[in-house]
């Protein structure tokens, strides 16, 4: 499907996109948690050209895995073209006998029902530890028999592994606000206050080898890879990793960092990478959230990027000290990173 709502030749044909072309071009978030049975922002996303991807992970403000497969499984029964969904697992009982084997199997239930592939979170080096008292990493060989199974799969899996750099770092010297008012309130991530875990070098190496380790399975680096802070970083392991490819959610305000000062540098890392960045907001809705406010967030967020990618304007955002040129990306560039690509690497039709 390919603009399907234009009124005339001027999207097709112009070099570039305009804030009014916002509605009518197919459009994808890459990463969002539905965690209820409402269809308010599923509707509210197909007036606006928008599918949603859902993921299910394990967090431990979020409703149980189980709850949440059933919240995105209805969905995709009843929206099949316009959603699509992530599952998860649990770690906390890996080293239980049979772990394993129950793993896969319901790995398998929820590709059965139609999950594209599997999300990894933060509490896998972050939070969660062995018998030993050892911090569980992403590259730990327990985990590998999964990985192995989701690339025989054909499936895609998902990380959230380490957190933005700032993590490490006082809240006063972070780089975004938002990054300052989530650590802030979430002070048990907040790994400058627990320099007794493992550091954020560790949690990329980890990463990195976890990916040495399956050169065949897809893997989408959720949150720019943990790598926001610096596209050149962004760029050295895309190099390095033929299969990987990175989500935006929720660190769109650190590339607005970088091109406060470097514009030409974040425009040039999105033209030379087209094909391996995926657009993503990390939207959270559950039924404590009014079907108003759900509309006039979800609005405000998208309406805000499409304007960072596409125009040419001078910018600012609440997240971020200090004015930025907005990125004016081609056409092409849009509908890779809008579209092509989701589909691409989470092999949705």
């Amino acid at each position: 499907m390919k603009n399907q709502f234009s009124t005339g030749n001027e999207i097709r044909e112009a070099a570039f996109y305009t804030m009014d072309d916002f509605p009518f071009v197919q459009k994808f978030d890459a990463h969002m948690h539905i965690n209820t049975h409402s269809e308010v922002l599923i509707n509210f996303a197909k007036a606006n050209n928008l599918g949603l991807l859902s993921i299910n992970v394990d967090v431990p403000d979020f409703p149980s895995l189980e709850q949440q497969q059933e919240f995105t499984t209805g969905h995709f029964k009843n929206n099949p073209e316009h959603f699509s969904f992530i599952a998860s697992f649990r770690i906390q009982d890996m080293e239980d006998p049979g772990w394993l084997e129950k793993t896969i199997s319901r790995l398998d239930d929820a590709f059965e029902r139609g999950a594209v592939g599997v999300k990894v979170w933060k509490n896998i080096g972050m939070e969660y530890k062995d018998k030993n008292r050892d911090f569980v990493m992403i590259d730990d060989p327990r985990l590998d028999p999964v990985f192995d199974f989701i690339a025989k799969k054909n499936k895609t899996l998902l990380g959230h592994l380490g957190e933005p750099k700032n993590c490490w770092l006082p809240v006063e010297e972070m780089t975004v606000a938002n990054d300052k008012e989530y650590f802030s309130h979430h002070p048990e991530y907040h790994m400058y206050l627990h320099p007794e875990y493992p550091s954020y070098q560790k949690q990329i190496e980890a990463r990195d080898h976890m990916l040495e380790k399956h050169p065949d399975m897809r893997f989408v680096g959720a949150h720019l890879a943990s790598l926001e802070w610096s596209v050149d970083e962004i760029a050295e392991r895309l190099d390095r990793f033929p299969n990987l490819a990175v989500d935006m959610a929720e660190r769109i305000s650190h590339l607005q960092h970088q091109a406060v000062n470097g514009y030409e540098k974040v425009r040039d890392f999105f033209i030379r990478y087209q094909d391996r960045i995926l657009y993503a907001t990390d939207i959270t809705v559950d039924d404590s959230i009014s079907p108003e406010t759900v509309r006039a967030n979800a609005y405000s967020t998208w309406i805000n990027h499409w304007r960072f990618f596409i125009s040419d304007e001078m910018m600012e955002a609440p997240e971020v000290p200090g004015k930025f040129r907005a990125l004016h990306l081609p056409k092409e560039v849009i509908d890779k990173v809008y579209t092509t690509n989701i589909k691409k690497w989470y092999r949705i039709m």
